[in-house]
């Protein structure tokens, strides 16, 4: 197993790391933000946390961090954490780990505070959806699955670690449209991040599940999972298996995942949580991490990052709609 599969029982990871740096009147410089939070909206082992945890360990290890605590806030498909990241106004010692997931839950959920209540801060990472069965699932194949999908819809469930109009539903129901299955036939069943939906991918609960390349790579490399295609334009380096547009579906589909801070903040706090991530983003410890969970490299900071994410908004209301759910 590697690190993050083995820190899923821990709700919450405390790095320490060298001394505040301070001017000679006290002010805080650099990077450093003593008693920085990061919040997780979902369960341990799930995509967010991973990315949080990941984040952390990689500030305090190049000497970006004084302290960050990471824990999870899970519920509503990360409503809640998000809810109370907005409650938490002006406060610029609390972020959280997001992406477009959030961004489908409030839409799915009807959320009362959305991510336009939100400081952003940055992208961070794009990566690939996977579509995985157990090892002894009888589909040893795209075509095999999709055939079988194609017979009744309803009686093979989908699992995926996001609510309905996240990344994880999106895919599989961009996928039933380019196999000519009626996207509202689909059997969905949303699990509160890719932790909690291996299980059920384990124990035969869900017919395959589509969740991030990232979150699975151990169980994949490992044979617990058999990898049947990735969702992305091009196949995942290191793993045997085509994307949907190889194997005949018009499918091109990627996620993403960043971090937002509360609303209310100085511009100096705002631009010190910024000026952190990007020193993270150029650090070789965060590049290290990327390669090895399979994430692309996505960064957009600040004020760009707010216009992407006004965007999404507008692209997951409009692909929903698309596909009449």
């Amino acid at each position: 197993m590697r690190t993050p599969l083995a820190l899923l029982g821990a709700a919450v990871l405390v790095l320490v790391g060298p001394p505040l740096l301070t001017t000679g009147d006290g002010a805080e410089t650099g990077t450093q933000i003593p008693g920085l939070r990061l919040m997780v909206p979902n369960s341990p082992g799930g995509g967010y946390d991973i990315t949080a945890r990941t984040a952390a360990r990689n500030a305090e290890d190049a000497g970006l961090t004084h302290t960050v605590e990471v824990f999870n806030l899970p519920g509503a498909g990360g409503t809640v954490g998000l809810s109370r990241l907005v409650s938490e106004h002006g406060n610029g010692r609390l972020a959280m780990s997001m992406g477009l997931g959030v961004v489908g839950a409030v839409r799915s959920n009807d959320a009362p505070k959305t991510l336009a209540d939100t400081t952003p801060i940055a992208r961070l990472t794009e990566e690939q959806d996977v579509v995985v069965v157990g090892k002894d699932s009888p589909y040893a194949t795209i075509d095999d699955l999709i055939g079988a999908w194609k017979e009744n819809p309803g009686k093979l469930p989908v699992g995926g670690g996001s609510s309905p109009g996240g990344p994880d539903h999106l895919a599989p129901m961009l996928m039933a449209r380019a196999a000519g299955i009626p996207p509202e036939q689909v059997n969905y069943i949303p699990f509160d991040g890719g932790g909690e939906l291996l299980a059920s991918i384990l124990g035969g609960k869900v017919a395959f599940g589509v969740s991030g390349v990232g979150e699975y790579l151990d169980q994949i490399t490992s044979g617990e999972l058999r990898l049947l295609a990735v969702t992305g334009p091009e196949r995942v380096a290191g793993l045997d298996a085509p994307t949907l547009e190889e194997a005949g579906y018009d499918v091109r589909f990627t996620n993403w995942r960043g971090i937002v801070a509360p609303p209310g903040l100085t511009d100096a706090e705002r631009d010190k949580l910024v000026r952190l991530v990007r020193e993270l983003h150029a650090s070789d410890e965060w590049r290290e991490s990327m390669e090895r969970n399979g994430w692309d490299d996505a960064f957009l900071a600040g004020e760009e990052f707010g216009a992407f994410l006004d965007a999404e908004d507008k692209r997951v209301v409009s692909v929903l709609k698309e596909l009449g759910l």
